[in-house]
């Protein structure tokens, strides 16, 4: 009896996540084109002028999309500058071919991939946490794509701990898919305001963040499961690269808070600027994780400073 009855609770909630997935689907749908890259394709969104100078491509971070990036920095961007905005792999609208195109490297070379499609020479890369590791590995494996890097509380280095237990659960063959197809979805909508709330802090969450960034969208079990195989695997995957970040020639400017308890500044926006060549570190004694949302208009101001630059050194040369 007991059996039966957890076996039809089971397929209660599939039905539902499945109805949930077309419900949040509908809610949030693709806004821009769809690139084949490498088996996969990635969603892409191109605003902005287009002979405005060097373009901007920002990527997010983890349990987020490209609405994350986009409102409100590139928006504010996208006035002057012609501004990429990408979800990654598995995430948003963009799919993976593999579970191995959760690193930085094979994420890497897949934006490469679109960007040469996008007849994309050369850009500034604006990465926030998670992508602060696929920032870098852009730099050091497709030098010549980045022209500057503009870093939000980026991930860079090892550091102590997981990345959570429920994350590692859900990247666990067999059982991972059967919590993320029966209960991830409706138990998500419960949580998500709360957890999105939690990064911001100190700062407050804007109201109606959760929507405006389409995070729902985390909540279908494929990209869930992305999301969770892309954190536990992370830790690995920078521990991989730290020792080559000397060799990133590219200017970079990186922005991060004292108080941010989600990556934390002292493990990795400092050493990072202690190691690469060319790099500048501002660091706020009162801002928490979300940078491009609390101060939109200082990251402006550093990436056209950057770009403003760049065609000064550029203008000299020649």
């Amino acid at each position: 009896m007991i059996v039966i009855s957890v076996v039809t609770a089971l397929a209660l909630l599939a039905l539902a996540t499945q109805a949930g997935i077309v419900a949040v689907q509908r809610a949030f749908p693709p806004q821009g084109r769809m690139i084949e890259v490498d088996g996969a394709v990635l969603h892409v969104v191109d605003i902005g002028p287009r002979d405005a100078g060097l373009p901007i491509v920002m990527l997010h971070g983890a349990s987020s999309n490209l609405e994350a990036m986009r409102r409100p920095l590139g928006d504010l961007m996208g006035k002057d500058h012609r501004v990429i905005l990408i979800d990654r792999p598995g995430h948003g609208w963009s799919t993976r071919a593999r579970r191995e195109d959760s690193t930085p490297q094979v994420q890497a070379r897949m934006i490469d991939e679109a960007l040469r499609k996008l007849g994309i020479d050369r850009a500034i890369f604006v990465v926030h946490s998670w992508s602060g590791a696929l920032g870098a590995r852009l730099a050091l494996d497709h030098p010549d794509r980045v022209a500057g890097l503009v870093m939000l509380a980026p991930v860079t280095h090892p550091w102590r701990g997981g990345v959570g237990r429920y994350n590692e659960i859900i990247a666990m063959p067999l059982i991972g898919p059967l919590l993320a197809y029966t209960i991830t979805l409706p138990l998500g909508y419960f949580v998500a305001e709360s957890g999105a709330r939690n990064v911001f802090l100190p700062q407050v969450m804007p109201d109606g963040f959760v929507q405006d960034s389409a995070t729902p969208l985390l909540l279908r079990p494929r990209e869930f499961i992305a999301n969770a195989y892309g954190l536990v695997t992370l830790k690995e995957s920078v521990a991989a690269q730290v020792a080559r970040y000397g060799e990133i020639s590219a200017p970079v400017t990186i922005i991060a808070g004292e108080p941010d308890k989600t990556v934390r500044t002292d493990i990795h926006a400092r050493p990072f600027a202690a190691t690469v060549q060319n790099a500048k570190l501002i660091v706020l004694p009162d801002l928490g994780h979300m940078v491009q949302n609390a101060v939109p208009d200082l990251v402006k101001t550093e990436i056209e400073t950057m770009i403003g630059k760049i065609a000064s050194e550029r203008a000299a040369a020649d």
